[in-house]
């Protein structure tokens, strides 16, 4: 058998796992199939209507598009290592193939599935927007699975090249802040022109003008041009491919005999932490620590902090010049983001016991009552409130300094603590009603366990919903100008922490056994 028709069979054999699963499992992947076919069907008719607007828009808007699939081709799978075996070339070192032969089976496999057929078929959608003769149509078939190729192995030479850094805990740790640098990064333009800096149009001419000359600019040219020059762009494309794939095996044949340098034995620093300095000894003192070493250390933790730090700067620039112009907001769109950005860190406590997983049991053991529960989630929720309660400080002072709105700011904190409690409140009882397993991987971007996406949205949809009902009490009259509502919006929010904690002791405690199962699925 041939080694492309081998790792097809495997990664078709690997899909179809996913249908000999739980019920979760299935309904997961069959959600997933459906969604990643609709996009398909509707990604080709827009890139496709692309054929009734002006010639050259029409090319502005390929070139730009083919260039965000490379990107996105280079990014996403970056943000998978450690969720796909098939990205990590460690995976694989045990196979008895040559670094060539074992490329040419990587690349199959990358494009066997769904999401791969997804992207070739709105990438096709160019075939019908651009060709301005029989010469465009006859060129753009190789362009457009040329284009596919040039995704593919720039991709896999990425990922071989940075596996090793990838297994590494500084590693992932850079690589959550590069992704939240890279999706600023793709929200610069549209700050801009919600700042009033430049026209959109001219926006897009200048950027297509540059990127008309990077290879998937110039697949999409080759596609409207169908001239010489169109085939000498496809020539030059061929041979920028080849040359990527022969670095890809290059790094692929290094990437096979080099040590795992995250199985290398790290120091370890032991200290008493101030903690222990300020809490009395004991339960309580004990589970705040461990919460704050988690923070510092887990990577998925510190994607949910950045992740609520750059949300609400964005979107405090992008819409300071609409409010400041008495357009929508106003003064309560400082409080308004602030308590946004209070729900995102909120939701890191909707699976509070899920970063446990197995060594839950450890804890389980000394839960003599539902008060030693309650106290455990208390030192859970303290250890986030010790970070959060200046973080949110400091993005009401930014949110309402960039809205024009210096006056709101007070309120905006206020609110915002307020909103963390609800939150805190409510994840209690999403921890315990609707746990599930986080996965023990490398990736820091990875979020439940396999067969376990339903339940984890229904969590973080649940948890979203409570609270932005039980905040609705205190933030409609500060919507409105009432802002001396806010002096009540901390203590409202401390009731909702303490009522739902202690709720959560009693049904959590009553059904120990299945939350220690929900967490302790393998990954």
């Amino acid at each position: 058998m041939s080694t492309v028709a081998l790792f097809a069979r495997l990664k078709l054999r690997l899909l179809a796992g996913n249908l000999r699963g739980d019920l979760q499992r299935k309904l997961g992947f069959l959600l997933t199939t459906v969604v990643a076919l609709g996009t398909a069907v509707l990604g080709f008719l827009l890139m496709s209507l692309l054929r009734l607007a002006p010639r050259e828009l029409a090319v502005e808007l390929v070139i730009v598009a083919f260039t965000l699939f490379l990107i996105g081709w280079m990014i996403v799978p970056l943000l998978a290592f450690g969720l796909d075996d098939t990205l990590d070339p460690a995976k694989l070192a045990l196979f008895p193939l040559p670094a060539r032969s074992l490329a040419i089976g990587m690349f199959t496999a990358s494009v066997t599935g769904v999401w791969p057929l997804t992207m070739l078929a709105v990438t096709s959608g160019a075939l019908i927007a651009l060709p301005a003769g029989i010469g465009g149509l006859l060129l753009g078939v190789p362009a457009v699975l040329l284009q596919f190729a040039l995704c593919v192995v720039t991709s896999r030479l990425i990922t071989t090249g940075l596996s090793s850094a990838l297994r590494t805990r500084r590693g992932r740790d850079v690589l959550a802040v590069a992704a939240l640098f890279v999706v600023l990064v793709a929200q610069l333009p549209n700050l801009l022109l919600n700042r009033g800096f430049g026209d959109p149009e001219a926006l897009l001419g200048g950027l297509a003008g540059v990127l008309r000359w990077t290879p998937p600019g110039m697949a999409a040219h080759a596609i409207a041009d169908g001239g010489l020059t169109g085939l000498g762009e496809l020539a030059f494309l061929a041979l920028l491919t080849a040359a990527i794939g022969w670095l890809w095996i290059k790094a692929l044949s290094r990437a096979l005999v080099t040590p795992d340098v995250s199985t290398q034995a790290a120091s370890v620093r032991k200290d008493s932490g101030w903690i222990d300095r300020v809490l009395p000894d004991g339960p309580l003192a004990a589970v705040v620590g461990k919460e704050l070493k988690y923070i510092r250390r887990e990577p998925r933790f510190r994607v949910g902090w950045f992740s609520a730090i750059v949300v609400t700067l964005v979107l405090s620039f992008s819409l300071g010049r609409t409010a400041s112009e008495g357009g929508p907001g106003g003064p309560g769109l400082p409080i308004v983001i602030t308590a946004f950005g209070a729900l995102m860190i909120a939701l890191q406590s909707g699976n509070t016991f899920g970063f446990d997983g197995r060594s839950l049991w450890m804890n389980a053991v000394t839960f003599g009552s539902e008060r030693d529960l309650g106290t455990d989630l208390a030192g859970r929720h303290l250890a986030n409130a010790l970070i959060a309660t200046p973080l949110l400080a400091v993005i009401a002072v930014a949110t309402g300094l960039f809205t024009g709105h210096p006056g709101s700011i007070l309120p905006a904190m206020l609110a915002g603590w307020g909103a963390l409690g609800i939150g805190l409140g409510v994840g209690s009882m999403t921890s315990v009603v609707l746990p599930y397993g986080v996965p023990e991987r490398m990736n820091a971007f990875s979020s439940a366990a396999p067969g376990q996406g339903g339940q984890a949205f229904a969590s973080s949809m649940g948890a979203m919903a409570g609270i932005a009902l039980l905040s609705l009490p205190f933030l409609v009259p500060l919507a409105f100008g009432l802002l001396w509502v806010s002096v009540a919006a901390p203590f409202y929010g401390l009731l909702v922490e303490v009522l739902g904690r202690r709720l959560a002791a009693r049904i959590g405690f009553a059904r120990l056994p299945e939350l220690m199962a929900a967490v302790g699925k393998a990954s």
